[in-house]
């Protein structure tokens, strides 16, 4: 997956296009964090790691801003459990690992 994923603050969300469809993480801004609240992949480009290049994407512009994240909705905390080296930018409350 090459397309870069942007943070569309407008409508609170990052975005990564893929041809003419759009993945989103809806999210919302607390101070230093971003409460990452739901993902969606459109159901033709699930299955091909779309949503992972999503939040993979989204984690690293939090990264970038020194940022931590608060992942409310299911699948990024999924991908954090299964992404270890992503922990370190969990918010506070959130420093276990994911269920």
């Amino acid at each position: 997956m090459k397309a870069a994923v942007r943070d569309n603050t407008a409508q609170q969300r990052f975005e990564l296009a893929v041809g003419d469809a759009l993945a989103i993480i809806d999210y919302r801004r607390e101070g230093r964090f971003v409460a990452m609240t739901h993902a969606e992949v459109p159901p033709d480009l699930r299955g091909k790691g779309v949503g992972s290049a999503l939040v993979a994407g989204a984690l690293a512009l939090v990264r970038e801003r020194g940022e931590k994240v608060a992942p409310l909705c299911p699948f990024v905390r999924r991908y954090i459990r299964w992404h270890p080296e992503t922990e370190d930018l969990l918010a506070d409350g959130y420093d276990q690992r994911p269920p």
